[in-house]
């Protein structure tokens, strides 16, 4: 076998593979020795019948049983000959297969990009300091408090208000045909949630119980919904009902009942605000490696493996479709098109692999990487997350050819925490660096 590597891009090869006539004849006549055997040929014995009846019959069946046989044999030699990596699956042209000739065929790989990243240790950036206030806890606070309020319907005769939770019958229409999938015979919206729309909800407040009404919307081109966005709509109303919700008194029996052991209210609060800590104390973390690598990235430049980014985007694409089926629609109900979701996605998807790459380098130049106490910590943190037994997971995991993938996203996370504890930090106020991206981004 003769194997050659052209260059198409510094992330693009063709591997030219050639193999010689004897192995290919030997295959071939291989082939039709079990094919003799297996097959039923009207006047013939199995195993009798002649080459040239067979090969009249089954010419073509063996040509490419054999093609591929000498391809998935060949390839995996011939890569460790080229000494080259395969991303995903090759693109493989082969020319027709004759007996007493050699067999040539290409197979255009993708490759990882070769770079090198410098001056990565030591870098400049900014962390916001965690501060977390009376104020934060309070408003955690009232959000338990609504959270375990009661909607109950408001017996007098009155109009409906803000902050009132009305049930409402709609249809929506357009040039006086109605709109699919914009109705509900009973929909709870909370008045001046803008949830729905501001317009929507203001025309609502005066309306009595079992009142009927037409509201017309325009829908700005940003609006959240696709089937409304920068739609022009009138909608059929009816109040059905108008309720209240009553919240509980904040205090220890309010605490007492939530369960998780709590003896007070203060117990609470301290829980609360332990909560808040952390979760700021990951947000903070998380923002920190994003400015970090961001930093880095800039001054490396690549090209992407076309193969990566298009597995990326169509991680993307699942997770969108998963959670509109979780919620009972699709793509076409909410007005989104695959093809949309990906342009969309790209340049996210390509930034992802990006840092993707550059993580992955650093590591290999400074010599990080993953141990089974690493592996071991990692499942005990994936059990607190998700309430399950370490081994269950870890087992979970191998059985589905999951580690992998684990081990890579467990690298990525050592080597952020190897540049931020060899970072230059400076520590700024809550809120600055929020402030100082927006106007990076609008000046931009």
């Amino acid at each position: 076998m003769k194997t050659s590597l052209e260059d198409i891009s510094s992330v693009k090869k063709k591997l030219l593979i050639e193999i010689e006539s004897p192995q290919v004849d030997k295959k071939i006549d291989k082939a039709y020795r079990e094919l003799a055997i297996k097959s039923r040929i009207p006047g013939f014995r199995p195993g009798k019948a002649p080459r040239k009846i067979l090969e009249s019959r089954f010419a073509n069946q063996v040509a490419e049983d054999v093609t591929m046989d000498l391809i998935n044999e060949s390839f995996p030699k011939a890569i460790e000959e080229a000494e080259v990596l395969p991303l995903g699956m090759p693109l493989v042209e082969k020319n027709s297969l004759k007996q007493g000739e050699n067999f040539n065929y290409s197979a255009v790989i993708e490759v990882r990009p070769q770079f090198e990243v410098r001056n990565y240790l030591g870098i400049e950036v900014e962390k916001e300091i965690c501060n977390v206030t009376e104020e934060d806890v309070r408003e955690r606070l009232d959000q338990i408090r609504n959270n375990n309020g009661k909607l109950t319907a408001i017996e007098v005769d009155r109009p409906i208000q803000e902050d009132d939770y009305v049930v409402l019958e709609y249809e929506g229409y357009q040039g006086g045909r109605p709109l699919d999938g914009i109705n509900s015979p009973n929909l709870l919206l909370k008045v001046g949630s803008n949830d729905f729309h501001p317009k929507f909800e203001e025309a609502l407040i005066g309306l009595h119980k079992n009142s009927e009404t037409e509201i017309r919307v325009d829908f700005e081109d940003t609006y959240h919904n696709p089937l409304l966005r920068g739609k022009s709509v009138d909608f059929r109303v009816k109040a059905l009902d108008i309720k209240e919700m009553l919240l509980p008194e904040l205090n220890d029996d309010l605490a007492r009942s939530l369960g998780a052991d709590f003896k007070d209210l203060e117990d609470l609060k301290q829980k609360v605000r332990e909560t808040i800590v952390s979760q700021e104390e990951k947000r903070i973390d998380s923002e920190l490696k994003q400015r970090l690598l961001q930093n880095i990235s800039v001054s490396v430049d690549f090209e992407f493996p076309q193969v990566l980014v298009e597995s990326e985007i169509a991680r993307a694409v699942e997770n969108i479709k998963q959670n509109l089926q979780r919620n009972g629609a699709d793509l076409e109900k909410v007005g989104l098109s695959e093809e949309r979701i990906r342009k969309d996605f790209r340049p996210a998807s390509e930034k992802r692999v990006k840092q993707g790459l550059i993580l992955s380098e650093i590591a290999k130049q400074d010599r990080i990487t993953l141990d089974e106490g690493d592996l071991q910590e990692g499942f005990r943190e994936l059990a607190l997350t998700t309430g399950q037994d370490p081994e269950r997971l870890r087992k979970y995991y191998e059985a589905r050819g999951m580690i992998d993938s684990l081990k890579e996203n467990m690298l990525e996370e050592k080597t952020l925490n190897y540049l931020v504890e060899h970072a230059n930090i400076t520590e700024v106020e809550k809120g600055a660096l929020s402030q100082s991206s927006g106007s990076d981004k609008e000046d931009h």
